[in-house]
This record gives C-alpha cells, sequence and structure tokens, in this order.
C-alpha cells in the first residue's frame, strides 16, 4: 500500500520536526489525486505548524518522488473526529464513540455507530445498541470518533 511506504518515509522527519504522524491516506483521483498527511502534537497543531510540516514534506516528496503522476499534498490536524487507521489508534480511545463504514455489512449494516471496548490483533470490539459486536479491521473503510 502506497500510503505505508510514504508513511516509512516521513516519519523520522515528522518525529525529528517535533510532531507524531498520525497517519497517511493517499487517494487516487487521476490528476485530482491528494496525498493528505496527518500530524498531531500535545498542545494541538497550528496552520503555522501544517505550513513548516508542508514545506520540510514537499522537499523530501521532491528528492524520493514516491507518488507518479501529479497530486495535491494536504497536511492537516486529525482533528477531534479524528479518524483512526491503525490498532494503536482504537486501543488510545478504547472508552469512546466512534463511527465506522464498512466493506461488508456486520449486524445488516455497513454504517455503525458504537463505543469501542476492546481491540485484540485485527478485530476490534465494539458495543452498538444491540451489543457487543466484533469487527475485522480490515473490513473497516473508514473509522472516525463521534465528538
Amino acid at each position: 500500500m502506497k500510503s505505508l511506504k510514504i508513511e516509512e518515509l516521513l516519519n523520522p522527519l515528522i518525529e525529528d520536526l517535533g510532531y507524531e504522524l498520525w497517519a497517511c491516506e493517499y487517494l487516487a483521483q487521476g490528476k485530482h489525486s491528494v496525498l493528505r498527511v496527518y500530524i498531531d502534537h500535545p498542545e494541538g497543531i497550528s496552520i503555522d505548524d501544517c505550513s513548516k510540516v508542508s514545506h520540510h514534506v514537499s522537499a523530501i516528496l521532491d528528492v524520493e518522488d514516491p507518488i507518479s503522476g501529479n497530486y495535491q499534498l494536504e497536511i492537516s490536524s486529525p482533528g477531534l473526529d479524528r479518524p483512526l487507521f491503525k490498532p494503536a489508534h482504537y486501543e488510545s480511545y478504547i472508552g469512546h464513540d466512534v463511527q465506522l463504514k464498512l466493506n461488508s455489512p456486520v449486524a445488516k449494516r455497513r454504517k455503525l455507530k458504537g463505543n469501542i471496548k476492546a481491540i485484540t490483533d485485527s478485530i476490534l470490539t465494539v458495543e452498538l445498541d444491540e451489543g457487543l459486536q466484533d469487527i475485522d479491521v480490515s473490513n473497516i473503510v473508514k473509522a472516525n470518533l463521534v465528538v
């Protein structure tokens, strides 16, 4: 997956700048493709932080050229309704509500809202209105915290 290689490339740089690389998301849409890089910091992220990181990230992407073709680079905070991508993200937010979009239906639905109860290996346990539900992380298309 392209995003993982880009994360490996950018993580040391972003950490050296004093930020956490939350995740990278590459949306291939022809000449309108987007590389979104989420950064985080305990004190929050400002526009100046995004600009600083963008300058450094642009330079390394120009040299390493991991993406062929045109794309728009976006540097962003994950925000309060932050997207969750990795098992460690789910682990950090046990006890919080999450909105999920799934590839395949679970409990006869592709959109679920519930409370994160556990993550074990690649299985996310969420408490829905009708009870606990185990969901394979590979089945999750999109996950966001509910504010």
